[in-house]
């Protein structure tokens, strides 16, 4: 982590991915975030994958380095103390980070009573309040239809990554510090509703797919070929996989050079009064003709031998690996990865576990925290941001609205 969001306290209440992870950025950047989770655990508190011991990897991942306070949601009594938690005072606080609905007891409305200039970053499904996730904003805005291989049948194919939760997460985290920074010009706080599918929507008209869809109709289904430009998976002699992707001029002329390709290639162009060299598109238009000179060039050569032929030419390319194979093949991924340190999990587990994907050059990067228990916190927070006595917290524990660790 980075210290550079030093004095920036946040607030969250959120289960699952986008807005945990919204939260997750802001504190590897060095903000304090005060996690709150029912008592309990919330729904994602045994989500799979799980550790040997039964702990939610996915949950522990997306919460390295948070407090935690374990508070009764259902009560009066913990829904005014989550308020207490959140508007704080602070000049740095006063920032919350939610995927509860929009109009129930964390609306930004009611908790900006008790603090004018409150900042919440709220997560949605649909701007309407609907609900939904990554997998049901994804088929809604036609990607399964897009993907898979040529001969699919008309039947959709989901993918695994969540890019919309993942890229929703980032967003909001953005949108509040540009929040913050408009608070500190004005001093006036604001809501900021980050829709799933609104982030989903909006990324495909950043591409041009909504432009292309309405002038050209649907994007047909290309297997594994990429759209625009020269880019496909290839077998190589000893029956690797490889992707080979050329956009530039660069990297089309050392493709050809590679693999000596660049006089038949020159033939083609010549008969049919083409530069492949100088437009992307044309390689794309004619992959048809290309590909299978590429394919019977890659096959007749073994992945070693092309893997240095590549490299010397400077082309595009990657090996299709397995993400087990992916962490032992690859040290530049994990092992030799300055983002990665290994640090013991609360069950004293140790494993690799990734900070800030951004390197800031001039700063010192820091060792990211485990994450912690659900509940670990919760007297610790009380005391240090709401100046409850031990007294207050213990009548609190008794009455049923605080709890301490999660077992």
């Amino acid at each position: 982590m980075y210290n550079i969001l030093n004095g920036i306290r946040v607030v969250e209440c959120a289960s699952f991915i986008a807005a945990p992870s919204c939260a997750l950025h802001l504190q590897q950047m060095g903000a304090q975030v005060i996690r709150i989770d029912p008592v309990g655990g919330g729904p994602d508190a045994r989500r799979w994958p799980r550790g040997p011991v039964g702990n939610s990897l996915y949950w522990d991942g997306l919460n390295k380095g948070k407090l935690s306070v374990a508070i009764n949601f259902s009560s009066e009594e913990g829904r005014e103390l989550i308020t207490q938690l959140v508007c704080a005072p602070g000049e740095g606080a006063g920032l919350f980070v939610t995927n509860f609905p929009a109009d129930g007891f964390l609306s930004h409305e009611r908790m900006a009573r008790y603090r004018a200039d409150l900042i919440t970053a709220r997560v949605m499904g649909w701007a309407d309040g609907s609900p939904a996730v990554d997998y049901t904003v994804n088929a809604a805005i036609g990607v399964p239809y897009m993907t898979g291989p040529v001969t699919q049948d008309g039947e959709p194919v989901n993918h695994v990554l969540p890019a919309w939760d993942l890229l929703t997460g980032a967003y909001a985290a953005f949108a509040l510090l540009a929040a913050e920074r408009h608070r500190q010009a004005t001093g006036l706080g604001q809501e900021i509703r980050v829709p799933l599918s609104d982030m989903a929507i909006a990324s495909l008209g950043h591409i041009g797919q909504i432009a292309e869809v309405l002038t050209q109709g649907d994007r047909p289904r290309m297997g594994n070929t990429l759209f625009g430009a020269f880019g496909r998976d290839f077998i190589t002699a000893d029956r690797q996989r490889l992707m080979v992707v050329a956009i530039t001029s660069r990297q089309w002329s050392g493709l050809l050079a590679a693999l000596g390709l660049a006089d038949v290639v020159g033939r083609i162009e010549s008969a049919r009064g083409v530069s492949f060299a100088k437009d992307e598109g044309l390689r794309f238009e004619y992959r048809d003709v290309l590909t299978p000179l590429v394919e019977a060039a890659v096959a007749s050569r073994d992945a070693a031998d092309l893997s240095s032929a590549f490299d010397a030419n400077g082309v595009c390319w990657g090996a299709y690996r397995t993400l087990a194979q992916a962490l032992s093949e690859e040290p530049r991924l994990v092992a030799e990865n300055p983002i990665f340190s290994q640090v013991a999990d609360a069950n004293g587990a140790t494993y690799p576990l990734p900070g800030a994907a951004a390197t800031l050059v001039q700063s010192t990067r820091g060792v990211p925290g485990r994450a912690p228990r659900q509940g670990e916190h919760t007297d610790q927070v009380l005391a240090e941001t709401l100046g409850f006595s031990s007294a207050q917290i213990g009548k609190l524990h008794d009455s049923g609205c605080v709890a301490g660790p999660l077992a």
